[in-house]
């Protein structure tokens, strides 16, 4: 299961992070996150040697999406070296997570 972030843990451990760190924003309301939730978990097991992995409810940390411009859910971004990828925005396929997570 991936860890939950807030705005008081996001720059130690994502911004200042040595590895990648995928960030799923998301909302208990949202349908399309729920159908992600599941295969956020599984590529989080299999890339865990290489990259940290966590899910930040917006509802609950909403600078931390204001932030990093979130205006659709689910919003998958990854930051590397406190820089923030271009987001994969709503409910996408395996592939499409994993042709992203390669290049890191």
């Amino acid at each position: 299961m991936v860890n939950q972030i807030n705005s008081d843990q996001f720059e130690e451990k994502v911004l200042k992070s040595e590895k990648p760190a995928v960030v799923d924003f998301y909302a208990d309301w949202c349908g399309p996150c729920k159908m992600m939730s599941p295969l956020i978990d599984e590529l989080s097991e299999e890339y865990k040697l290489s990259m940290d992995f966590y899910k930040c409810d917006i509802d609950a940390n909403g600078d931390i999406a204001q932030k990093y411009g979130v205006m659709s859910i689910p919003t998958v971004i990854v930051f590397n070296k406190g820089e923030a990828s271009k987001p994969i925005i709503g409910a996408q396929p395996r592939k499409v997570l994993e042709n992203e997570f390669k290049k890191y």
